[in-house]
């Protein structure tokens, strides 16, 4: 009898790696099927659940930042708040602007049984984000010591703001990379992954943050600048593993040579995202850097009170963003499969859970505003300006998850018109009421009174939208 496999070896090995590829590609279709059926919250618990324990163990990261520059005074403090912002925009341009709008451009691809166009997506993911980190520090080198100096900095203040910055700016671009490739990772719906990695930051950046900033060991006492150093670094590594799983491991697409062909038309499914999106972290961000100059003017005792009281909000936007993540995969999944009856409750069941979770951290801050505060600082008149800050917006974190959430949902669904419409709306009544106060001399209590009027609207607009049909006749 005839050894078919001493005789036809290539026929074996070709049969072989053909099995191999129906295998994998069943995988691929049984991890896409997950998602377009069965129960709603138990599959959005298990993708979310990475998301929000490693932003939830990354917003450590922040607390020790604050702990570590507390120590070094109230003057690094305030200058550490009139940065902070720039960082955050950073953060949320990359990870859920441009982040958000690759996902959901490879969650629909993948949605449509398309795995060559999700492939594709890699590369021009990488080449946008290379782009905007460059306008980034671009555009700081040019004007953002002026840019400092609108918001309220001087003297020492920003001297301190100023050296964080010049870090963050240079090695910026790894930030980019790392929000970019996990983003490609969670469009797949693998959101252990880009977890894991985030937890190992983590486990890098705190023990870096503080070795720099104090100055531990053989370790150069760098200041706050110590901090930018540690989260540069901190990308470079999290962007080198999520590179090489790409290229040599075996998740459900890869970034591969062959499709390394720049085509316009995924830019424009990426961007035409991306772009609307972008204002939304920009108008936070400005909302922020508005009333931060606002209330300067009351001192740097109250400008570090509100810096670490606003910086609870910043920390509760990367724990939605753990549910938004699913939010946008799953959302996008199903608009590409053209099930948007499932995307909408989808949605919906996400809202409710993002406003659960900011809804009751904001309690307790409003009630306990000192268990926060108490983290970074003893200073009377520090804790006396941010529990004011706390009782009045921690009251309405609620509306903040809700309508955060939904703005991830419909970055997935393929159109973010009415969450950054809701957005613009937040910035006018917020910065626009908080200036009138503040001509008027009624204090901070009315310029955090405006904010948190703000944030309810934002939340409620962009809640009435999804109600009222924002995710029909979608294009995918």
């Amino acid at each position: 009898m005839t050894n078919d496999t001493a005789v036809f070896p290539n026929l074996v090995t070709v049969e072989t790696e053909k099995r191999r590829d129906q295998s994998k590609e069943l995988q691929k279709q049984n991890l896409t099927g997950v998602l377009l059926q069965g129960p709603v919250l138990p599959q959005l618990v298990r993708l979310a659940s990475p998301n929000v324990l490693a932003f939830f163990v990354q917003s450590l990261v922040s607390i020790a930042e604050v702990w570590y520059v507390g120590k070094l005074g109230t003057v690094s403090l305030a200058g550490l708040a009139l940065v902070y912002p720039l960082l955050m925009l950073m953060q949320m341009m990359s990870g859920g602007a441009l982040g958000g709008a690759v996902a959901s451009s490879v969650a629909r691809s993948i949605g449509r049984g398309n795995i060559a166009r999700a492939e594709a997506l890699i590369w021009h993911s990488l080449v946008l984000g290379l782009v905007a980190a460059g306008l980034f520090s671009a555009a700081y080198f040019s004007f953002g010591q002026s840019f400092l100096e609108l918001l309220g900095g001087q003297g020492q203040i920003l001297i301190e703001a100023r050296s964080y910055a010049m870090v963050l700016f240079l090695g910026g671009f790894l930030l980019w990379t790392t929000n970019v490739l996990s983003s490609v990772f969670r469009g797949m719906g693998n959101m252990k992954y880009p977890a894991v990695l985030l937890v190992l930051g983590v486990c890098i950046q705190i023990p870096l943050s503080g070795a720099l900033i104090l100055g531990w060991g053989p370790f150069p006492q760098m200041g706050i600048a110590g901090g930018a150093v540690s989260a540069i670094v901190s990308s470079a590594v999290m962007t080198t593993l999520l590179l090489w799983m790409l290229i040599l491991g075996q998740p459900m697409i890869k970034l591969r040579n062959s499709t390394f062909q720049m085509q316009f038309e995924l830019f424009k499914d990426i961007l035409r995202v991306g772009l609307p999106a972008g204002l939304s972290p920009v108008l936070s961000v400005f909302t922020i850097i508005c009333i931060t100059s606002l209330v300067s003017r009351f001192g740097p005792e109250a400008l570090a009170g509100y810096g670490i009281g606003a910086r609870l909000e910043f920390l509760i936007i990367p724990l939605i963003f753990g549910i938004g993540a699913a939010l946008t995969a799953m959302v996008g999944v199903n608009i590409g499969a053209g099930n948007l009856k499932r995307a909408l409750r989808i949605g919906w069941t996400g809202a409710a859970a993002a406003g659960l979770l900011s809804g009751l951290i904001g309690l307790i801050v409003a009630v306990r505003p000192d268990l926060w505060l108490g983290l970074y600082t003893q200073d009377p008149a520090v804790i006396l300006s941010g529990s004011v800050y706390l009782r009045i917006v921690g009251s309405v974190y609620l509306f903040q998850g809700v309508g955060l959430s939904l703005y991830f949902a419909s970055q997935g669904a393929g159109t973010v018109f009415w969450p950054v419409t809701a957005g613009v709306m937040r910035v006018i009544v917020a910065v626009g009421g908080a200036a009138v106060a503040v001509k008027l001399g009624l204090g901070l209590s009315s310029i955090f009174s405006m904010t948190a009027a703000g944030m309810a609207l934002f939340g409620i607009m962009t809640g009435l939208s999804i109600l009222f049909g924002a995710w029909r006749g979608v294009s995918t």
